[in-house]
């Protein structure tokens, strides 16, 4: 695994200018270019922090950066893998905060916003369904993915309390199944 910090911001910036509808629409642009493209990271390590990047505060795609960036290239490559994937952003929302009254209520803009949702839409459920595959292994994992999306469906539960009762959940059964 050969990286150097510019590849690496050039490499985050290129998610963030490409990806549209923040940071879960971005997973699976993520997971193909450091997971399957440069081999930085494996798909089980990209799946965790995913998880912790959904745990802690700001953006998952941001969070997911910075720990690729950090596992890499120490703290400075977290730092530029950061700036990278947040600097087209920043560039995009400038430009458009400066034109938004201009052009907001047009309805070309309108019909491309909508399309835009819905391809959106599609990255996202790819995403589940990759990970999907990874995370529900067994009986288990089957169990606990059942009961945790049932909870979230009828219930109004912290998704913070959730993923720390799935991680009690499986230091419990990952224990038991090791003794």
């Amino acid at each position: 695994m050969s990286f150097s910090y510019l590849d690496l911001f050039w490499t985050f910036a290129r998610i963030g200018v490409l990806t549209f509808g923040g940071g879960y629409a971005m997973l699976p642009i993520i997971q193909r270019e450091i997971v399957e493209k440069k081999g930085w990271v494996s798909e089980t390590e990209v799946m965790d922090y995913y998880a912790i990047g959904q745990c802690t505060p700001g953006v998952i795609a941001v969070n997911t950066a910075t720990f690729t960036g950090r596992k890499i290239g120490g703290n400075l490559g977290g730092v530029v893998a950061t700036a990278g994937v947040v600097f087209p952003s920043v560039v995009i929302i400038t430009i458009i905060a400066a034109l938004i009254h201009g052009f907001a209520n047009l309805q070309p803009v309108k019909d491309a916003l909508a399309g835009i949702r819905i391809c959106v839409c599609v990255l996202i459920f790819n995403a589940v369904l990759k990970m999907w595959k990874k995370a529900v292994i067994d009986k288990v994992t089957l169990v606990l993915y059942i009961a945790i999306l049932l909870a979230s469906v009828f219930f109004d539960i912290s998704p913070i309390l959730m993923v720390v009762v799935a991680a009690v959940c499986g230091l419990i059964v990952k224990g038991r199944a090791k003794a």
